[in-house]
């Protein structure tokens, strides 16, 4: 996968294009990701013995990696990733910058 936990990502297609937000969750199975303020889900609780009063709760729920890009903080822009082998290890590059990303 090309995104992983911590990333900042932009959303590029969808109902919350253009919202950017740090990955939270990575899911490689299902291929999706939870993204910080993206995708936000609206959950009603029912009242029981834990929780005397019901709640509505809003939570940020799964989007397909295809939809996500990853936002290169040095050019300002998102950018797509490709793959360097750099001192016997593979790392992440910037195809915008080329820069290693971390």
């Amino acid at each position: 996968m090309h995104i992983k936990k911590n990333d900042t990502v932009i959303v590029i297609t969808g109902k919350d294009k253009g919202k950017k937000g740090k990955v939270l969750k990575v899911m490689p199975k299902k291929n999706t990701a939870i993204v910080e303020g993206v995708n936000i889900q609206t959950k009603h609780r029912k009242p029981n013995n834990t929780m005397r009063q019901g709640a509505i709760e809003h939570k940020e729920g799964p989007v397909n990696v295809s939809n996500l890009m990853y936002f290169d903080k040095n050019a300002n822009a998102p950018t797509r990733i490709g793959y360097r082998i750099e001192d016997g290890k593979k790392v992440r590059v910037s195809k915008k910058t080329g820069k290693v990303l971390d």
